[in-house]
């Protein structure tokens, strides 16, 4: 019998082995995402320095502001200042402002993981409770209104229902604020709630659904009519046979719905007028503001990465049967 400080070391230097393994996975991901990027930002249309300068600028003007940016150079070079930049956390300056794109970055960023993080925490209360309830009354009332309100969350746009929001509960009755994301933590809570309303609705409806398709799933198996013939307790065979053993499918719709509310703040802030990444790079676009382009991407591309990163360690947690080969 293996002794349990033994059975725990080996445990920890596993994971420590599987962390290892999936951060080397990551690394030509992230390679391949930064290339990506960078010749995106090469083949859009037009000059950066006339669209920051302007078409009235000369032409020794427009020469010092290349030389400046590190546009006078060949694309190779380019690319590999470009690569230990991002490496090196210098993703140069903003070609409107002269503003640091770190600094931009790091003031924005937290207003959109805040929407992120309370979105998906709305979300969550309230569909995987109402997806157990329609799965343990299947084809009833309950399981009738989680498929309605499935529906309704997957056909209604996030921008829509947020300017209706904004319209009935900012504008008409007052109760939030129109826009601006807050100072202290309640008040930034306050700012945040009306948004990341507007994303929970759509994730409750996606995990809600998600919930009662893998808990139906699970109910069915032998292990389950097993435990409720032996006598097992309702909620137990529910939540210890049942919702424990969906986990699995859950974790990645968890993952997805993660990376779907990244990409729906952007939307989200432009309608509640609030601070973050997708509002930086929206007026960036307009601006075409490259240097801040190129690092919101990348920063969201990082995010992306980090979120399957995490999402494969939770596969461990949620079930240890999983093992690297």
């Amino acid at each position: 019998m293996t002794p349990p400080i033994a059975a725990e070391t080996e445990e920890e230097l596993y994971m420590a082995r599987y962390l290892l393994l999936r951060l080397a996975d990551a690394i030509p991901t992230i390679l391949l995402v930064l290339t990506l990027v960078f010749i995106a930002m090469r083949i859009l249309p037009g000059d950066p320095a006339i669209a920051a300068l302007g078409d009235m600028a000369t032409a020794d003007q427009l020469a010092l502001f290349r030389e400046k940016m590190g546009l006078n150079v060949p694309l190779w070079h380019q690319y590999i200042n470009f690569v230990i930049g991002v490496f090196t956390l210098d993703l140069g300056k903003s070609l409107m402002t002269g503003q640091s794109v770190l600094g931009l970055i790091a003031y924005n960023l937290p207003y959109t993981i805040e929407l992120t993080i309370v979105a998906m925490v709305m979300g969550l209360a309230v569909g995987v409770p109402f997806g157990v309830y329609a799965a343990t009354n299947r084809n009833k009332t309950p399981d009738s209104a989680m498929r309605a309100f499935s529906l309704v969350g997957y056909a209604i746009p996030d921008f829509y229902l947020g300017a209706l929001l904004l319209i009935v509960f900012s504008l008409n009755l007052g109760w939030f604020p129109i826009n601006g994301g807050g100072t202290g933590f309640v008040d930034r809570m306050h700012h945040v709630f009306l948004p990341a309303l507007t994303l929970a609705f759509v994730k409750a409806a996606f995990m809600g659904r998600l919930t009662r398709t893998s808990l139906l799933e699970v109910l069915g198996r032998d292990y389950v009519r097993t435990a409720r013939a032996k006598g097992a307790r309702e909620t137990r065979v529910i939540y210890r046979h049942g919702l424990r053993n969906a986990l699995l499918p859950l974790t990645t719709g968890m993952g997805l719905s993660m990376l779907a509310t990244l990409s729906g703040s952007v939307a989200i802030e432009l309608v509640f007028n609030r601070p973050g990444i997708g509002k930086l790079l929206i007026s960036a676009i307009a601006e075409r503001d490259y240097a801040v382009i190129q690092g919101g991407v990348v920063v969201f591309a990082m995010l992306v990465v980090l979120v399957n990163l995490l999402m494969d360690l939770l596969y461990i947690v949620v079930d240890p049967r999983i093992r690297v080969k």
